[in-house]
């Protein structure tokens, strides 16, 4: 089992950041990367971000690219998303979730299958 515990999250106004922090324990070992996704009022769940353990390779959803950073400490315990130039349709719920995607796969939940409780993410006008 791997047990996933999001913080960071909170108010913010448009314009500013926020850095969220994904605490990692149990059988980290058996998942090949981490991710974060989020998940709007009335909408479906989506990709935000994900890092291959091996390699340190990043992947990022088209609407993040440039403003979110996805890191890890070096001892695989902790996942960080930055977000700089936050919008008002950034505000969700943010989750962390860790699996074994693959590459072609990395942006799909499905292939994840540990997840956190999530952080509200505000983003005000």
């Amino acid at each position: 089992q791997v047990q996933l515990v999001e913080s960071g999250g909170g108010l913010v106004q448009a314009g500013g950041s926020l850095r969220l922090s994904c605490a990692a324990s149990g059988r980290t070992f058996a998942s090949t990367a981490m991710g974060w996704f989020r998940q709007a009022p009335g909408k479906e769940r989506e990709f935000v971000a994900a890092i291959f353990w091996s390699g340190g390779r990043t992947y990022y959803a088209d609407s993040n690219k440039g403003r979110f950073t996805i890191s890890s400490d070096n001892a695989g315990n902790t996942l960080y998303l930055q977000m700089n130039a936050l919008k008002p349709e950034d505000t969700a719920v943010y989750y962390c979730a860790a699996g074994t995607p693959v590459i072609a796969t990395i942006q799909y939940d499905k292939d994840y299958n540990y997840w956190g409780r999530g952080t509200q993410v505000t983003v005000s006008s």
